[in-house]
């Protein structure tokens, strides 16, 4: 297990794909941490079925079968910054054009990678005329992420 105890919420970072990987091995995306970002709020969307059989007395019986992610990220809009661009450059595309893979590294060193996220970008730049222009968008998962644990040590 990595490090355990309280710690502050900079301590999760977050990359976005800015280079499609290539077909060879020694190949892979290139990742780049999203400059500025200042907030953060994760939400999970369970899909559970329900029933009521009739040996249960009226009680209901439940079961999980779904599960969605989503990040809803907020910050500063940084021009020049690999991350920052590549989420801002995403505003006006549709379709598969928005899908990039996404990685949260946990405090501990865990990392849950969201593959073909749906990045949604909901403000790029509106805001009052004397504030720092905003970047905001939400990472929603498209199938199943990948969670690799913290590496002992």
């Amino acid at each position: 297990m990595g490090r355990t105890g309280v710690y502050p919420c900079y301590e999760n970072q977050f990359k976005i794909e800015t280079k499609a990987a290539v077909s060879e091995p020694e190949s892979p995306a290139e990742m780049s941490v999203i400059a500025d970002m200042e907030t953060f709020s994760v939400s999970f969307d369970n899909g559970v079925e329900e029933w009521t059989p009739f040996e249960q007395e009226g009680w209901k019986r439940r079961l999980m079968t779904a599960k969605a992610l989503t990040i809803t990220v907020s910050g500063k809009r940084n021009i020049g910054d690999k991350g920052n661009d590549m989420v801002a450059s995403l505003y006006n595309k549709n379709g598969r054009d928005v899908e990039k893979t996404f990685e949260w590294t946990f405090p501990d060193g865990s990392v849950v990678t969201l593959n073909q996220a749906v990045i949604n970008v909901t403000n790029i730049g509106a805001g009052d005329s004397t504030g720092v222009a905003p970047l905001e968008f939400e990472v929603l998962s498209n199938g199943k992420p990948d969670f690799t644990e913290a590496s002992a040590g």
